[in-house]
């Protein structure tokens, strides 16, 4: 059997972007890959990312937000990085010393949304359809 591929996704608080990405990749191709996720400050899993990505079927609620520093100290490995900060953010978005082909994605920054809980909510659900959006182009390309 061959080995997974193994893939860090990054962003700054590892807390939405990243988690959704990580969760993505897993639940569509965990056969052939292996994600994990990761930020510079870990902060606090978002409850609406919870929410938008138990409505896509996917359960994250367990998960724990990883500093990107503990990975690289542990001698971590991955065949890609991607880090998945909005544009504007790019520059303070972390990056991972521990080698592999580094990607940029830009994603909105869900901690940035304003409105009620169902406007955030809706404006989450977009983003997590991007970034899935992003997972299968990803999960199809020639790696």
């Amino acid at each position: 059997m061959l080995d997974k591929v193994k893939v860090l996704f990054v962003c700054i608080h590892n807390s939405a972007r990243s988690q959704m990405a990580e969760a993505f990749l897993n639940y569509l191709a965990g056969d052939k890959f292996e994600a994990q996720s990761a930020g510079i400050e870990p902060g606090v899993l978002n409850s609406l990312v919870v929410e938008s990505m138990k409505e896509a079927g996917i359960e994250i609620s367990s998960n724990k937000t990883k500093s990107v520093f503990e990975m690289y100290e542990k001698g971590e490995e991955f065949d890609y990085v991607i880090t998945v900060c909005e544009k504007e953010a790019a520059d303070k978005c972390p990056v991972f010393a521990g080698g592999g082909k580094r990607i940029q994605w830009s994603f909105a920054d869900p901690s940035k949304l304003t409105g009620n809980h169902e406007e955030k909510l809706k404006s989450i659900s977009i983003i997590r359809d991007e970034i899935k959006g992003k997972i299968q182009e990803f999960i199809t390309s020639d790696l």
